[in-house]
């Protein structure tokens, strides 16, 4: 049994790792351009290390590399060659298990005894976000084949497990071919790493190429590799219905990590309309947990102190 396996089978809940771009954001550093949060791997790597250990001691069982911005192409357009993309991408991992190190070494006997050991969790962005365009919600990949993003995610999966990753967030997943992609992609290349997938939906019923969520809960319920599958940085709102829909293609743990409910417009890169303050993210994770969240947590426009209320609620 894998470590995600085994964290599943004896957790009532696992917390997640919060945003990392709003949080660099509101600590004054400028996280626009098309690598967004990646460009402080090469800028300022202790600002991510020193969110990391943040969001471990609010309460995060998951720890997520810093490598949902960093590929190849996306390091290309700013001049980095592959060999530096690959010492990059294993940075991700290195900041993760040196944050989490350190952050261990300063709990109690008794803090340890209360949550599980944090897993460093290689996070596996959607080609989306090397667009760069806000594609994320709305899965206009323009063509591109299912090798293609084949060849595309490959590179990051193998540097990011050779660096120590120990299971992998394919997550905003926007897009019916590029799930595909995937899931073949760690059925015949990499068997033995676990995995969760989590979507993005304009509606709840659909992710947001507009692919009927039951159709790829199905695909997902085929892999005995990916453990996990929910939707993230979608608006709270649809949730619950995304969740049924997943439901009524397979009875997986599931994955809930919604933004604060803010529109983001992928031509100026920047959040509008107001957040919805209509319930807390506990109160709404709680419902989400009836119908099977597991995995739970905050993405887009949330911080670690949204991370620490979770934990606090579901340790006691």
């Amino acid at each position: 049994m894998g470590k995600f396996k085994e964290l599943l089978a004896s957790q009532n809940q696992l917390i997640l790792h919060g945003a990392l771009g709003t949080e660099l954001e509101s600590r004054g550093y400028d996280v626009s351009g098309n690598l967004w949060s990646a460009k402080y791997l090469i800028e300022n790597p202790q600002a991510i290390k020193d969110i990391h250990k943040d969001y471990l001691l609010a309460g995060s069982d998951i720890l997520t590399t810093s490598s949902y911005q960093a590929t190849i192409p996306g390091l290309a357009q700013v001049g980095i060659d592959e060999n530096e993309a690959e010492r990059l991408i294993k940075l991700t991992v290195q900041l993760a298990i040196e944050a989490r190190d350190e952050v261990w070494e300063t709990l109690t006997d008794d803090e340890k005894n209360a949550r599980p050991y944090p897993l460093i969790s290689g996070d596996v962005g959607p080609y989306a976000a090397f667009l760069a365009d806000g594609s994320e919600y709305t899965g206009d990949y323009k063509g591109i084949s299912k090798k293609e993003l084949r060849d595309f995610h490959r590179p990051r999966i193998q540097w990011l497990l050779e660096a120590g990753a120990e299971m992998l967030a394919l997550e905003t997943i926007p897009n019916a071919v590029e799930t595909q992609a995937l899931l073949e992609l760690l059925e015949e290349e990499f068997p033995a790493v676990e995995a969760y997938i989590s979507f993005t939906s304009q509606d709840g019923s659909t992710i947001s190429d507009g692919t009927a969520v039951e159709e790829v809960a199905k695909w997902v319920d085929g892999s005995r590799q990916v453990l996990a599958i929910g939707i993230n940085c979608s608006k709270p709102q649809f949730i619950a219905s995304f969740l049924e829909k997943i439901t009524e293609g397979t009875d997986k743990p599931l994955v809930t990590y919604p933004n604060s409910g803010e529109v983001y417009d992928g031509a100026t890169q920047t959040w509008t309309s107001s957040p919805d303050h209509s319930h807390t993210l506990l109160e709404n994770t709680k419902e989400w947990q009836k119908q099977g969240a597991k995995v739970v947590g905050g993405c887009c426009r949330t911080r670690p102190a949204d991370i620490a209320t979770l934990a606090k609620a579901f340790r006691s």
